[in-house]
Order: C-alpha cells, then structure tokens, then sequence
C-alpha cells in the first residue's frame, strides 16, 4: 500500500523524540560534543540562515555519508560514532524527523529533531547565523 508524505512525517514523529528550541540551544552551550545536522538543501539554508556549529548533509545524503560500511571518502567522519548525540533540523521539523529516523535505522543510539524547526527557533527568538 502506497505511503504518503506525511504518513512518513507521522512514522518518524513517533519512531524518534523531538526536542525544543530552547533545550536544544541550552544543550549547544554545555554539550560540545553535540552534532547539529540541517538536513536542508543549501539553497534554502541561503535564504533562512542556520544554528550556528551546525553542519549541512541534506537528507538525500544523510545515508551515505552516515553509512559506516561504504569506502572513507563517501562518509562524514563526524558520523562515524554511533553513540554522539545528534539533533537533526529543517525548516518545519517534518524531514529533520525523517532524517533523525533514517539516522536511528542505522543504529545512531542518541538521536533527536527539533520541534518546529528553524521556524519555531526564530519564534523563540534564538540566533542564527549566515552559511560561511
């Protein structure tokens, strides 16, 4: 049977937590060792801005680059540490829950989204930075 957007939205949304705005810029000032991944497209990262520390993998690469048994120079060595606590973002939430998902699929062990995304992080009035 066929799968809609938003079915995956819904499966990710319950398959992972989300965290908030507020507790994930509170874990960025005491967690140096947390990896914030904007699985935007760079593009629209351009447009919005970005957590600062945050690294771009768009979610049609997360896989590979998180992917642990492909040669060295297709993976993110940042990804290569299945236990690091990872908070993945986008604009809304809805792929920063489907990546987070992907990311637990292949065994990430620490692994959360922002709720709401950028734009409940702008609502909280939280800072953003420019893409170098």
């Amino acid at each position: 049977m066929p799968v809609t957007y938003m079915q995956m939205v819904a499966t990710a949304m319950a398959a992972v937590p989300g965290i908030s705005p507020e507790e994930v810029y509170r874990r960025m000032q005491h967690e140096p060792g947390l990896l914030l991944i904007d699985v935007r497209e760079a593009e629209d990262i351009a447009t919005q801005g970005m957590l600062a520390g945050s690294i771009n993998i768009a979610l049609g690469r997360l896989p590979l680059r998180a992917d642990q048994e492909i040669p060295p120079t297709l993976r993110d060595p940042r990804l290569q540490d299945r236990t690091r606590p990872i908070v993945t973002l986008c604009e809304v939430g809805y792929n920063a829950a489907r990546g987070a998902k992907l990311l637990r699929d292949m065994g990430f062990t620490s692994v959360q989204y922002l709720e709401g995304g950028i734009e409940a992080w702008i609502a909280a009035g939280l800072p953003l930075t420019q893409p170098q």
